[in-house]
């Protein structure tokens, strides 16, 4: 990480710096995450609208970002520097976190650092905000490689996981991950892995680095490839080859697990409630030129017309294994949240078992690292529902170094970590019982 030292330099208070919309948009994201609890994504619209320079959107976001990331450590060093703690929504914090934000991850020159945030306290305390900047920027600074994360959930995940999965967590969320395709044909690995410049950890799969830009990438505009992280493309792996059997992918926006079962030769009804996301999974599948019946429904209410073959299920969670990419879970999603997510999974997964014909297949999978969300749901199933067994995961279907603990696979944080790691999942395989 970069060390400022410069000296603050006095701004005017009337002058209005380049880049100022950027840093405004940013303060507004941090704002959504910290204090209302929303996505960092989906406040973008609302905090970015007056940005049309697609490069300022990305600025923007990539500094709160950037906070989300490494928050632990930029608290501590504005509370360092403060005689006492300011509070942890207080708009002074929230500007001296983007400061920081982008002088020591960003590289930001420090005059350029203070001229584009004392504007965002105009009428506050900028006093404030300028003499701790000024403390700060004298000192050598620099972040740490593994930064903690919050307390609550290095606690949680400490608990559940070990010391080590913790760890491994402080390293993942300094970066960004690679990026991960799937490949329509797994047949052309080798050819796309090469042409891509990428490399490839199993069938069908080609990871890339992070900034790469994947709509100019070769394939991606004739449906060769769509992005979908490797841990998000085991569920349907699971499943094999289709055969023309039917399968439900139920909440099943934006759609890669969709063309993942179609190009497999399932025939595949995709479920989702969501017609924006369901609008994205039909342009993905009109690109890829795969089939599939889409559907908007609500799970609680919505039923098959005949039991299906396989169901997948992703069901909706707290999303805390993804925090690699999305750091806002790590400071919006608490116990509350948790133990909501897991009552609508209850709910959902003992549903939809009864949909499944006898010896009929039931992939399970959330993005979450809570057990609650995983293991318990599998283990409040078996016992409510005999009639569903368990059905071994074959180690041949899952990449070289993970291995299934029989019928379920809980991907953690230090999983494939040389190669540059996975997204938390936890994904379970069961079939209906035949004699019913």
């Amino acid at each position: 990480m970069s060390r400022p030292t410069a000296k603050s330099q006095h701004v005017p208070q009337n002058a209005q710096p380049a880049g100022l919309p950027a840093r405004r948009a940013a303060l507004s994201l941090l704002d959504a995450v910290i204090r209302r609890g929303q996505p960092l994504e989906q406040a973008l619209g609302a905090a970015a609208r007056n940005i049309s320079h697609p490069p300022d959107r990305a600025l923007a976001h990539g500094i709160a970002a950037g906070v989300l990331r490494y928050m632990t450590e930029l608290d501590a060093l504005i509370d360092s520097a403060t005689a006492r703690p300011l509070p942890v929504d207080a708009k002074a914090r929230m500007v001296l976190r983007l400061a920081l934000a982008q002088a020591l991850i960003l590289e930001t020159p420090p005059h350029a650092v203070i001229a584009t945030s004392l504007p965002l306290v105009d009428g506050g305390p900028r006093k404030l905000v300028h003499g701790v900047l000024g403390t700060l920027f004298r000192r050598q600074l620099a972040l740490p490689e593994a930064p903690r994360l919050p307390d609550e959930v290095e606690a949680r995940w400490g608990e559940a996981w070990g010391e080590e999965v913790v760890g491994a967590a402080r390293q993942l969320i300094a970066h960004r991950p690679p990026l991960d395709l799937t490949l329509r044909d797994a047949g052309t690995t080798d050819e796309w892995t090469e042409r891509l410049g990428g490399v490839s950890l199993m069938p069908g799969h080609v990871r890339l680095p992070a900034d790469s830009e994947v709509t100019a990438l070769p394939g991606y505009a004739e449906g060769q490839l769509w992005v979908q992280d490797l841990a998000a493309s085991l569920p349907a792996r699971l499943l094999g080859a289709g055969g023309g059997r039917s399968v439900l992918d139920l909440c099943a926006a934006p759609g890669g697990k969709t063309m993942q079962l179609a190009a497999a030769g399932w025939t595949v009804t995709a479920v989702d409630q969501s017609q924006r996301r369901l609008e994205r999974m039909q342009a993905n599948l009109t690109r890829t030129g795969l089939e599939a019946a889409v559907l908007r429904a609500d799970l609680t209410n919505w039923a098959p017309d005949a039991p299906v073959d396989a169901i997948l299920l992703d069901a909706p969670c707290s999303a805390t294994g993804i925090f690699r990419r999305h750091p806002d879970v790590l400071h919006r999603v608490g116990l509350r949240q948790i133990a909501e997510m897991a009552e609508i999974q209850a709910a959902l997964v003992a549903r939809v078992s009864g949909w499944l014909k006898p010896g009929g297949v039931l992939v399970y999978a959330t993005c979450s690292l809570e057990p609650e969300e995983g293991e318990a749901q599998m283990a409040t199933l078996r016992a409510n529902h005999s009639e569903m067994l368990p059905r071994p995961i074959d180690t041949a279907l899952l990449p070289e170094g993970l291995v299934a603990d029989g019928h379920v696979l809980r991907l953690l944080p230090g999983a494939l970590m040389p190669a540059g790691g996975l997204d938390g999942f936890f994904i379970a395989s069961l079939s209906r019982s035949d004699s019913l």
